[in-house]
Formats: structure tokens, sequence, C-alpha cells
């Protein structure tokens, strides 16, 4: 009996362990946003004061000074006219920050500060008060307090080090919201959801497990993008309403099949959708070396010429042998990984080729250029 009920839980532990795991489903708050809820830009002109003779060059950006004047006379100073003002420890700046959706007055939000002129460094700044505006011109808040520079630097006798970027700083919690922004969360009897990424699939998806949750004609999938979801009246009742259904799982389709080509770094980026056909591709390289070398001339004794310097270029071009390789036919991501490796080109090499092979009809995939 021992050796049998071993065996039997020996069994049922093998089965367990062979069942495939099930992958995790995406809730809607991943794949669709609601409408209407959404942070809004900020943006504000101002100056950064304390720094230690870093700031800008006044000759060369005269609107600083004119923008010290006219913080100076705000405040009760007045500057006599023609007045030469060396200020090398004021930078003029722009102040950028996200206003988040139901941000309400007397919160903070983070800013970002970015030197407008040909300031040194930030690092040690203050900036002054600094009111921050929307799209539509209004004040939404406003920012001040010490920057937060990551990097550092350090010149003399004509040399110079630098560790990161030394213009641009953030402070923390450095802006206080003085205006909110209304949404249309609480108005109408629908609601609508956007998706990230338009997707007829992923709009039923998203359609049917509502329905499913909160009953049959809740919800309703206009387009690839658009999902219209009808919501309770009450604010307390909306709320706990959209929190149910955000969590709610989804299965999401494979994404279509798509290759993103960044021209400017020659990095290449492709789904696992992407599939390669059987195709031959011939690859050489083509190299140019130019070489000069100083060449003096001499003159004869007793001749009263001059010495004349010149230089002699040497210009050599060379093109590697390029054999016709064979690509075979992939189904998988591994397998044109595979291929592609196969061809020994640099990545900017393969911009040229991938597109080659998409114009041959050879890769199923979209071709994107960032």
């Amino acid at each position: 009996m021992n050796t049998i009920l071993k065996f039997l839980v020996g069994a049922a532990g093998a089965c367990i362990l062979a069942l495939p795991m099930s992958a995790q489903a995406l809730r809607i708050k991943e794949v669709a946003g609601v409408a209407g809820v959404r942070t809004n830009q900020l943006v504000g002109y101002g100056l950064v004061v304390g720094l230690d003779g870093t700031g800008d060059q006044t000759t060369q950006t005269p609107f600083t000074t004119q923008s010290t004047m006219a913080m100076l006379q705000q405040m009760g100073v007045t500057v006599p006219p023609g007045t030469n003002m060396q200020l090398r420890n004021v930078a003029a700046v722009m102040v950028t920050a996200q206003l988040p959706a139901f941000a309400q007055p007397g919160q903070a939000i983070d800013v970002n500060v970015s030197s407008m002129g040909n300031a040194k460094s930030l690092r040690g700044g203050t900036l002054i008060a600094t009111p921050l505006k929307g799209a539509d011109g209004q004040i939404y808040a406003l920012a001040q307090g010490n920057l937060v520079v990551g990097g550092a630097g350090a010149s003399a006798g004509g040399s110079k080090v630098q560790i990161n970027h030394l213009s641009a700083g953030r402070i923390p919690a450095g802006a206080s919201v003085e205006r909110s922004v209304p949404t249309s969360l609480q108005s109408g009897e629908f609601l609508q959801l956007d998706l990230n990424a338009a997707d007829f699939n992923t709009a039923r998806q998203v359609a049917q497990a509502i329905n499913r949750a909160k009953g049959e004609g809740s919800a309703e999938a206009l387009d690839g993008r658009v999902v219209r979801v009808r919501a309770p009246q009450a604010a307390g009742e909306r709320v706990a309403f959209l929190a149910d259904i955000e969590n709610l799982p989804i299965d999401v389709a494979a994404p279509s099949a798509k290759v993103v080509l960044n021209a400017r770094t020659g990095s290449i980026v492709m789904n696992q959708a992407v599939t390669l056909g059987a195709c031959a591709v011939a690859h050489g390289n083509l190299s140019v070396s130019i070489s000069s070398t100083p060449v003096v001339s001499q003159p004869g004794p007793l001749s009263g010429g001059q010495t004349v310097a010149g230089e002699k270029a040497d210009i050599q071009v060379k093109q590697d042998d390029g054999a016709m390789l064979e690509m075979p036919a992939g189904t998988k991501l591994t397998d044109v990984v595979k291929a592609l490796n196969a061809l020994g080109a640099t990545p900017q090499d393969l911009l040229a080729i991938l597109q080659a092979i998409k114009a041959a009809g050879a890769l199923q995939a979209e071709l994107e250029v960032i």
C-alpha cells in the first residue's frame, strides 16, 4: 500500500508540474484610459539666482538683464539707465511641469528647469517665484525652490571636466497648484474609454469584459479605439464603477508585426510577430581612406630660391567582396535574428538591408523609421 500511495503521489506531482502556466492577462487600465482624465502641460519663464559665477553672459543674453531689471522694479529697486550689469550669478530659464488630473489648489508638483542662455551650470541655484501657465494662458501653478542638478564639473587652465548635464535641473515638489482643471468625469450618462493603441479586437475584448461584469449593454465598442460605457450618475458610485472595470482582465491578441528602425543610433527593434521569407542577400563594404604626407621642396645651392612646404595626398578605395548569402524562411523571431546575424553586417548596414528585404516582399512586417 505504501508503495502504491507513493507512486500515486509522485504521479500527481508530475502531472501538476507538467501543466502549462497560464499567461497573465492584461487589465483594462493598462490598455485604455478614461477620456478627459489626463495631465496638462505647464510652462513658465523665470530666473535662477545664487549661481557661483556660472550664470549667463549678459553681453550675449540681453534678455537676462531685462528680466532682472523688471524683477527689481517690481520690488521697488530702480536701476539707473545705461548701467552695465554683469550678472554672472543669474541665469534665464524655462520652467516646465505636468499638472496631473484632479490636482487641487495647494498640492505640490515637480518642475523641470532648463537654461535658455549660455549659463555654464545651474548647480546651487535658486528659482525665483515663476508662474506656470497652461495652453489657455491661465496661471495654474507657482514654482520656486532650490534646484537639484545631477551633475558636476570643474575647469582650470583651459582644461574642463564635466559629468552629466549641468544646464538643467529639477525641483521636487517645487510648484504649488493654484487652479484646478475641470473634467467631464461626472457629467453625462456615458463615459468614454480610449485605447492606447487602435485595435478592433482589443476594443471588443474591453466591451465584452465590462458587459460580463456589469451586465449586458453596459459597454459598446464604437470603433477600434473608443469604447462607450454606461456609468452610474452618483459621484461615489461612478468612482466605484470605474475602480471595478479598470481592473477587469482581458485577453489581448498578438500585435501586428513591426520592425522599428532608428536611423540616428542604428538600433533595430522587432516584435515577436515578425517573420521572414526565403531570400538571398549580397552585402559588401566600400571604404575610402585618405592620407596626407608633408612634403618640403628645398631650392638648389646659390639659386636664390625659397623653401616651399606642401602636402602629398594618397587616396585609396577598397571594396570588400560580397558573397551571395541565402537566408532561409523563419517563422519565429529567433530564426529571423539568426538569419540577420549570419550576414555579419553592422546595425547601420542592417537598416538598408531590412528595407531592401521589405521591398523584395520577403519581410512580413511593417517598417517604421523613427
